[in-house]
């Protein structure tokens, strides 16, 4: 007997305000993670980052998936859960998911993770998100963090996948010549510092915490 896909379609939604509850909302989390954590005070920011790392261990691919499937606080949430538990297997996923960019306000946790895992594949993810985004001036999504996250794998691995983009008439110089207002300002150091605290603080994480 095939399944109704009504009910089927309300277990879905049932399993996932499961999750949200369980992962996404406690403490209004999907709003500090990012930059905005890098604002705690020591206590707090040492039992948010224990809480994330339990959380981490705990939830399973198959909720992961849930919620990647989910809008953007559950996608930005998501995204964390696999950085901190270094589940690399959803590389493929997280790279697609970034260069679709179907929704706002996840970019950042998407690039966070792909510099966490740090490999050739993760700067290969980054760099088709860039060859497609620095063609559109018009669009201010994410290129900031992405070509910060590029550079982060760069200087870790000792590559240079991100210099055909930063040549004087690379796509990098074009995009920011053509956005909007015709902002010049150089970020890179600002982004590059984010990017290489948030994935310290993702290491932090991932490594066993006191309890207490």
């Amino acid at each position: 007997m095939s399944q109704d896909p009504v009910v089927g379609y309300a277990d879905e939604d049932a399993e996932l305000r499961d999750l949200i509850r369980r992962y996404v909302t406690p403490e209004r989390r999907y709003l500090k993670l990012g930059g905005g954590l890098l604002r705690f005070e020591e206590t707090e920011y040492d039992r948010f980052a224990r809480r994330l790392a339990e959380d981490a261990k705990l939830i399973t691919a198959h909720e992961l998936d849930t919620l990647l499937e989910g809008g953007w606080r559950e996608r930005r949430t998501a995204a964390w859960l696999i950085a901190v538990s270094r589940r690399a297997e959803f590389r493929e996923r997280i790279g697609e998911l970034l260069l679709a960019s179907e929704v706002c306000c996840v970019g950042l946790a998407y690039c966070v993770t792909l510099a966490g895992f740090g490999t050739p594949d993760d700067a290969n993810h980054l760099t088709a998100y860039l060859d497609r985004y620095l063609r559109r001036p018009d669009l201010n999504y994410d290129q900031l963090v992405a070509m910060s996250a590029l550079r982060y794998i760069d200087l870790n691995l000792g590559d240079k996948k991100a210099a055909r983009f930063l040549s004087p008439d690379g796509l990098w110089h074009q995009w920011l010549r053509g956005r909007s207002g015709g902002q010049h300002t150089d970020t890179d150091t600002t982004y590059l510092s984010l990017i290489r605290r948030l994935c310290a603080f993702v290491d932090e994480c991932a490594e066993p915490r006191p309890t207490g």
